[in-house]
């Protein structure tokens, strides 16, 4: 089960957080934020962030400020962006999960908020120190490289700042981006970035009846190929605190 934290953001307003403990031996820490047209208590987000928690990655998703009041509209991007640290600063004085490889990610504007945390992040900036030096990767469920029907409105312009791998699931037939369009701009950066691609899926990775595959069979191998990821990530940081100390 789930254990829900209160996280307070700057101005005095908080929003609510679930933690979804790993079954041990826990790999990774995996911050996961929704999307626009939902909040972390969708079938969507409950389901990855459970069969993940099976995968042995401790997964923590919050609400952002406009879903906690449940409103549709989303806050400007400052506070959905402050929103996030605030999680991040708490999970990094967690004394268990902070102590961990830290990845964060999101379903759609949940990841575009996270790609966004991670280019701006300033070297000297002394807030983000607890969660920075354990970040090891970020990771999109959709990444909304442009509103439907509009290829030109792209959102990529922060992207090559991003100094971490990067893995992308997204739907052959998204309307928000197909891979073959994210190609086109993840293919150039000097950051990996793998994009593993759900055949026939749409934005939310979802598979029309008629291809004949069951949709837990598709999010399955999506959170199996997430979790290796994240393990392979994880793993030269687990190495390096192995080694004896001279």
């Amino acid at each position: 089960m789930a254990e829900a934290r209160r996280i307070e953001l700057e101005g005095g307003a908080a929003v609510t957080a679930m933690v979804y403990a790993a079954d041990a031996p826990a790999l990774a820490t995996l911050v996961l934020a929704h999307g626009a047209g939902s909040n972390q208590f969708s079938e969507f987000m409950v389901g990855f962030a459970a069969a993940l928690a099976e995968r042995h990655v401790d997964v923590v998703t919050f609400n952002f400020p406009f879903t906690e009041r449940g409103k549709k509209m989303p806050d400007p991007q400052p506070v959905l962006e402050g929103c996030y640290r605030a999680v991040l600063a708490h999970v990094a004085a967690d004394p268990v999960m902070g102590a961990r490889p830290l990845f964060i990610g999101g379903k759609s504007l949940g990841g575009r908020m996270a790609s966004h945390v991670v280019a701006a992040r300033d070297a000297a900036d002394s807030d983000a120190v607890t969660w920075w030096d354990r970040l090891r990767g970020v990771v999109f469920l959709g990444y909304p490289l442009h509103p439907p029907g509009k290829p030109q409105q792209v959102r990529v312009s922060h992207l090559p700042h991003i100094r971490h791998p990067m893995l992308i699931v997204q739907g052959a037939k998204d309307a928000f981006g197909t891979p073959a369009e994210l190609r086109t701009f993840f293919d150039v950066l000097a950051t990996p970035a793998e994009i593993y691609v759900v055949e026939q899926g749409n934005h939310s990775l979802e598979v029309p009846k008629r291809s004949g595959i069951a949709q837990a069979q598709v999010f399955a191998q999506a959170q199996d190929r997430m979790a290796s990821w994240i393990s392979g990530c994880a793993a030269p940081a687990r190495r390096s605190r192995r080694q004896p100390v001279p």
